[in-house]
């Protein structure tokens, strides 16, 4: 944990100086408890601005190749990363998802599965849904307002926490959670055109 919080000291500096970053809605995310922080991608810098300014640990999925590069690997795994195959199901990562959550933590998720190319929000995938709806993880959807350029400002805000107990009726199939993943995705789209420039 101090490893983290040394990271986590470091981007609050970094994106302050060099990104003017705004940040806002900080006190809606819950001080305990499973959470599932939800947000656009548009950057690779997108996991630091996200989990950097709470003073909880954001755990993140990062695409399996980045943990093959020796000194990215030990970094991004001081900051919370752990292992995904992307384009699969990946069991394993599925596992260590729930079991953060089980454990009551947070984990930073970005439904696109990619960065968008464009800045506009693309279809959510369902996976996000999947990980709410089977834990009593709290969804915070957030949006990121760009793009990255030195010296002007980037936007983080977090929004109040999703109401997703009408999704949790039965056991999840693809129906609802296609559902599920739009209401959380139209959360974040609200959030960004809220607070464009």
């Amino acid at each position: 944990m101090k490893s983290y919080i040394f990271f986590r000291r470091f981007f609050r500096w970094f994106f302050s100086v060099f990104f003017r970053w705004q940040v806002a809605g900080t006190e809606h995310i819950p001080k305990e408890g499973p959470v599932i922080l939800c947000a656009n991608h548009i950057s690779n810098w997108d996991p630091p601005l996200l989990g950097a300014p709470l003073e909880r640990k954001v755990h993140f999925m990062a695409k399996e190749e980045l943990f093959r590069v020796p000194i990215l690997s030990y970094f991004i795994t001081l900051f919370g990363a752990y292992p995904v195959r992307r384009g699969a199901g990946d069991r394993a990562a599925i596992r260590a998802t729930l079991e953060i959550l089980q454990n009551g933590h947070v984990v930073g998720m970005f439904p696109e599965g990619s960065r968008s190319k464009t800045g506009q929000l693309k279809p959510g995938q369902p996976g996000v849904a999947l990980f709410a709806l089977k834990s009593d993880a709290q969804v915070v959807p957030a949006a990121i307002i760009g793009p990255y350029r030195l010296f002007r400002p980037v936007k983080v805000i977090y929004g109040k926490p999703l109401d997703l107990s009408r999704f949790k009726q039965g056991k999840p199939d693809s129906g609802t959670l296609r559902e599920a993943t739009d209401f959380i995705m139209q959360h974040i789209q609200q959030l960004i055109e809220a607070n464009k420039s």
